[in-house]
């Protein structure tokens, strides 16, 4: 069993725990559930097309930085120029919580992506209620006709999608409705990185389509190659995270880019 498949497993798991605690007509009473989206597609298209995220930790990684809180990275994250904000939710593996969404929502003006491994449709409901604006749907977890179900249920909720695949197989997931498609420069399988893999699977996206570099972006040469090959966003994380000051060197970055 790979970790893709642990992690899944644990996820079952922890949906079937959450359905009966919180039935979905609760969340539907959460105060961020009718609240107006914000469209990243929009936002990448204005601003540096960077996704910054905040990740405490990985499984390939461990910890990489358990002494920030999300409001003062993100926060700073918006301040510098960031189109959009991912943050992990699965605690688990990543250290993750709804609660890194909560507190930051009412302080930050750009979308932010609800990062987890998303294979039931009640997690579309608590990503509305804890004020998301996108999800991720990832390929390998999923088969084409849930991507397309859960590609509706995001819209009909006023969020967007952002898929991300990792190989030509995972092309026909992608359908006319996805709003963007992520390239993990990672395998999550074996979690080696790849930019030139992503790079060719970047030049058989259909056309018109808005794409994602994600994942191992750890210098400016990376983030330029991959700006030059035509991706329009870029979600980078760990190389901010891991330093002693994300903020600074999320600054940093920018001004040189």
């Amino acid at each position: 069993m790979n970790i893709l498949d642990t992690i899944i497993k644990r996820k079952k798991e922890e949906i079937s725990i959450s359905k009966s605690r919180v039935p979905v007509e609760e969340l539907k009473n959460s105060p961020f559930f009718n609240r107006q989206t914000l469209s990243l597609k929009e936002s990448l298209k204005n601003k540096s097309g960077i996704i910054a995220e905040f990740k405490r930790q990985s499984p390939s990684k461990g910890i990489i930085n358990d002494k920030i809180s999300p409001l003062e990275v993100v926060s700073a994250y918006e301040n510098f120029g960031a189109g959009g904000i991912s943050i992990l939710t699965d605690k688990d593996f990543f250290g993750g919580s709804f609660e890194d969404v909560l507190s930051v929502r009412n302080s930050i003006n750009i979308p932010i992506l609800r990062k987890d491994f998303m294979i039931d449709e009640y997690q579309f409901y608590e990503a509305k209620s804890i004020g998301a604006d996108v999800v991720l749907l990832i390929a390998a977890c999923l088969s084409v006709k849930q991507v397309q179900e859960f590609t509706e249920l995001s819209h009909e909720l006023g969020l967007e999608v952002l898929l991300e695949i990792h190989s030509e197989e995972e092309l026909k997931h992608i359908n006319s409705k996805i709003d963007l498609v992520g390239i993990n420069n990672r395998n999550l399988k074996d979690f080696k990185v790849d930019l030139q893999h992503s790079v060719n699977l970047k030049n058989q996206l259909p056309n018109g389509i808005l794409s994602v570099a994600e994942s191992g972006i750890y210098t400016v040469e990376d983030y330029n190659y991959l700006k030059e090959k035509g991706f329009d966003g870029f979600l980078m994380g760990e190389y901010f995270m891991k330093s002693e000051n994300p903020i600074k060197t999320f600054e940093n970055f920018i001004k040189i880019i």
